[in-house]
């Protein structure tokens, strides 16, 4: 899980970015307050990879797509981008514990053939 989550994030850490300088051209935004958002939720998105194996992890990344929906009130686009990385982030820890469920089953059985 830890992975696909971890892939998920740094994706967010680009799209944050990339808000950011879309932002920047709102003339009723200072550039920053625009960045200082950007940056601490772009360092967020990062330290949630470290995270992710311990307790609140995946719920702190669910804080983090929340928060991407809603800063589509000031980017617009970020509304379908933050519901389009809600839906990776979702995949992401849903499949990804079906892969972890599976290695320890594959580990499982070949810890007790050999």
């Amino acid at each position: 899980m830890r992975t696909l989550c971890s892939s998920t994030l740094i994706g967010e850490f680009f799209l944050i970015g990339f808000a950011g300088l879309v932002a920047m051209k709102d003339p009723d935004l200072s550039s920053g307050v625009v960045w200082t958002v950007c940056g601490v939720a772009m360092v967020v998105s990062v330290l949630l990879c470290g995270v992710l194996s311990r307790p609140g992890g995946v719920q702190a990344g669910w804080a983090l797509q929340i928060a991407l929906i809603v800063s589509g009130f000031w980017v617009p686009l970020m509304f379908f981008m933050g519901v389009v990385f809600a839906a990776l982030w979702w995949a992401s820890v849903h499949f990804g514990r079906k892969v972890d469920v599976a290695k320890a089953k594959w580990a499982e059985r070949n810890a007790s053939a050999a």
